[in-house]
């Protein structure tokens, strides 16, 4: 079974699938949504995306502050962490995803990715930095 990494964010959700041995993530897509509060769509896609991929857990990035503590964003993820196990009844692990959208936009600047363009991918990359993070952990 693989893993699906998920990068929430209030209007986009960005996601990675590990490979079937789970040693490496791979960007999928970027969910975008009109309104943080309308998740019918976003969560339609992930049941998609799970059935498609044969995924058997979550990882959710958590937005942690920089002193640790827990603010309106790691809240909100901490919620969309319940409903998501609700839904798909499957595992859903937080994973402290602190500068992952830092280290997503330094990688594509190092790559040539234009700046005006780097906004398309970033929340996937971040997704994958996040699963990628997560496997990486588990193997050692």
């Amino acid at each position: 079974m693989r893993i699906m990494g998920l990068d929430y964010g209030s209007k986009t959700v960005g996601v990675a699938v590990s490979d079937a041995l789970g040693f490496t993530a791979q960007g999928v897509e970027i969910i975008r949504r009109k309104s943080e509060k309308r998740l019918r769509q976003t969560l339609a896609r992930i049941d998609e995306l799970i059935a498609e991929y044969q995924v058997g857990s979550i990882v959710l990035g958590f937005p942690k502050n920089m002193d640790n503590t827990i603010g309106d964003r790691a809240e909100k993820s901490l919620e969309f962490q319940e409903i998501l196990k609700k839904r798909t009844g499957l595992p859903v692990v937080m994973w402290d995803e602190r500068l992952t959208t830092v280290e997503a936009d330094r990688t594509m600047a190092q790559t040539g990715v234009r700046r005006e363009d780097r906004k398309k991918y970033v929340d996937e990359l971040a997704a994958m930095f996040i699963l990628q993070g997560y496997l990486d952990h588990n193997r050692e």
